[in-house]
């Protein structure tokens, strides 16, 4: 099998996993742990050398970053890829700003929400975060005014890859966002989401 997927999926290993049944790729999936031993070793670093979960290879050819990932995933076998160079720049558009804007806040917030014991949980981060990412989420909204999708009028790696950083939202509330929320809701509809969601619960359980 030529693509190896590396990174559990209750990791950021679910977005690629997400592309990857989305594409209808086959692939093996090699559930290393953020924390584990495994990605400490030469043999991983040198496909990763961040030494972090996820990677690929694909005949042989390593390559990181999960979001990098999809695009590159989409371009090379057609599928989620948009057709114009408008929708190619909006594709890159949208997820740089998922990147940059949205998923270190909205993870912090989880993180001291959520994830965190009590006693390491910081009130300051939380309301750092909840100031913050109303104002992303007014962005996404106005977007999601004019078209269907992120890309214009069909799902492509655009929304697939704003959603999978944007997995937790729910959990902050998207009600003042209907849109947003139509659409995030939307997006996890979709069969290949449904079947990535579910590697992500079942090995998280």
């Amino acid at each position: 099998m030529s693509l190896v997927i590396y990174g559990k999926p209750a990791s950021r290993a679910f977005r690629v996993l997400w592309a990857a049944e989305e594409i209808g790729i086959p692939y093996r999936n090699v559930a290393y742990d953020f924390t584990g031993p495994e990605i400490k070793s030469a043999e991983y670093r040198a496909i990763n050398p961040n030494a972090a979960i996820p990677a690929i290879t694909d005949d042989g050819e390593p390559l990181f970053e999960s979001l990098a990932i999809n695009l590159y995933l989409a371009r090379k076998h057609g599928r989620l890829w948009p057709r114009t160079l408008r929708g190619e720049a909006l594709a890159l558009q949208w997820t740089l700003w998922a990147a940059t804007e949205v998923e270190a806040t909205l993870g912090a917030w989880f993180y001291h929400t959520s994830l965190l014991p009590e006693p390491q949980r910081k009130a300051d981060v939380v309301a750092d975060a909840q100031a913050k990412l109303p104002k992303r989420f007014d962005v996404l909204e106005d977007a999601l005014g004019r078209t269907a999708w992120l890309g214009g009028d069909e799902f492509n790696v655009a929304d697939l890859n704003v959603a999978a950083v944007m997995y937790r939202a729910p959990g902050f509330g998207l009600e003042r966002w209907p849109r947003a929320r139509d659409w995030h809701t939307r997006c996890y509809a979709r069969p290949a989401a449904k079947r990535a969601v579910a590697l992500r619960e079942a090995k998280a359980a």
